[in-house]
């Protein structure tokens, strides 16, 4: 079974003045974070609300601190149960994200003809035995049969 596991994150921000600013600088921290392990993770705006289910915005700001809510969603592949790709996300996901508070909030079955698992992920599973998604030795872009490791690909950039 695959699954799309939805987690919020409590990330606090320093040095801002309003909430659009502090969002955005925790979206960007949040990716500094997880990437490039988990470039896979989609990173958005959490949604908050008062005990009077007012709507209220994603950022708390006192005294130029901010705690911003955004929610991190992933595919986890090849699990049992629902429980079990919400313990790997929130694994995954914490251990880059040190000293940030997780909670799951949902955990969606990803349908077989849906087609989200194209994506490129493998979730983070620890099953290393994708194969299939090799692509064949002909089409191989390197002389010596290897593709060129990502942080060689940014550094030829800089």
């Amino acid at each position: 079974m695959d699954c799309r596991v939805v987690v919020e994150a409590a990330v606090p921000v320093y040095d801002v003045e309003t909430t659009d600013e502090a969002v955005r600088i925790a979206i960007s921290k949040t990716g500094e974070m997880l990437n490039p392990d988990l470039n896979y993770v989609e990173i958005s705006m959490g949604t908050r609300t008062s005990p009077e289910g007012e709507e209220l915005p994603p950022a708390f700001v006192a005294a130029d601190e901010a705690l911003v809510a955004l929610e991190l969603e992933m595919s986890v592949f090849n699990v049992e149960r629902e429980e079990h790709a919400a313990r790997i996300a929130r694994k995954e996901i914490g251990q880059r994200l040190r000293n940030i508070p997780l909670k799951v909030l949902s955990v969606e079955q990803i349908e077989e003809g849906d087609g989200r698992r194209g994506d490129g992920d493998d979730g983070g599973d620890g099953n290393d035995d994708d194969e299939a998604d090799l692509p064949p030795e002909d089409e191989e872009s390197d002389d010596d049969g290897l593709l060129p490791e990502f942080e060689e690909m940014v550094e030829e950039e800089r």
